[in-house]
């Protein structure tokens, strides 16, 4: 284990003047992992020198991305059970000091909101109505139409504190407190625009959490599917996996960056992307964002 004051000694050599020394300081200190992110944070706190200021604000920024990369694969590994956390992760790509017990506590109220009208006796209509009722015009959860491709969109902390999104953000939001109401709502990873199923061994119909939770029907799909004049897939109408959602909010991440013309960052959520994706499976799919 290294000794904090071989980690001061390392981290009080990225102010020398020497290229070399310098670079085979960052390596090193790239190796350590995120360990060495407080350190670094202290260090820029009381070094006063720009040039060793700007390379350690470079340096965290790496170490933070190889450790949310490694974070996601976890994730997908060991966890994918859990939606709120995969959300959680992707928001820590631009807030990476937010604490998941602040969304834990958000949702915690939205979900009292919605425990309190949810009726278990009403049929399933009734009861998504009564969620829609709660989310959108009591809590006042809208779409993003203005800022459509915005990145905040798929950072839940955003989502929960301006309560606007695009259709995948609102749905996530949805999923979220329908299923700790015990309520069989899931993802659907639907071309253009991601939908919500609700799906018993009884019934099954579908949600439009952009459109204030709308309900539609199979046939209705049958003719979207008809009217994009694309070959229907059974994915269009059974529920998604929390992996698929998480991928379709990276790929909606890649396109916002893309429109900004940020492009090291939009190259940086591909990575996160690749990270989490079977082999083959590509970074972008137009039908598959949003």
């Amino acid at each position: 284990m290294i000794q904090e004051s071989e980690i001061q000694a390392i981290i009080s050599l990225l102010d020398d003047e020497d290229k070399e020394v310098v670079e085979h300081i960052e390596k090193k200190i790239i190796s350590l992992g995120d360990i060495m992110i407080p350190f670094l944070e202290r260090e820029w706190e009381t070094n006063f020198n720009p040039i060793a200021q700007k390379r350690i604000e470079e340096l965290i920024h790496i170490l933070q991305l190889k450790s949310l990369k490694e974070k996601l694969i976890n994730w997908k590994n060991n966890e994918q059970n859990d939606l709120l956390k995969g959300m959680y992760l992707v928001a820590t790509y631009q807030y990476p000091d937010l604490d998941i017990r602040k969304l834990k506590k958000e949702l915690d109220k939205i979900y009292y909101e919605a425990w309190l009208k949810h009726r278990t006796y009403a049929s399933p209509i009734e009861q998504i109505r009564t969620l829609n009722h709660v989310l959108f015009n009591e809590l006042g959860f809208t779409s993003n139409t203005q800022n459509f491709h915005a990145p905040s969109n798929s950072m839940l902390n955003v989502i929960l504190e301006s309560r606007k999104s695009n259709p995948i953000g609102l749905s996530v939001v949805y999923i979220l407190i329908a299923q700790r109401l015990m309520m069989p709502v899931y993802g659907v990873n639907f071309p253009n625009l991601f939908i919500l199923t609700y799906k018993s061994s009884e019934v099954q119909f579908y949600i439009n959490a952009f459109h204030r939770g709308m309900v539609f029907f199979k046939n209705d799909i049958d003719n979207y599917i008809n009217q994009l004049n694309i070959k229907p897939l059974e994915s269009f109408y059974q529920p998604c996996s929390n992996l698929d959602i998480i991928q379709r909010v990276l790929r909606n991440l890649i396109v916002s960056f893309e429109k900004l013309g940020e492009t090291h960052r939009e190259e940086e959520v591909k990575q996160l992307l690749d990270a989490i994706s079977q082999e083959g499976d590509g970074f972008l799919n137009d039908s598959q964002s949003i």
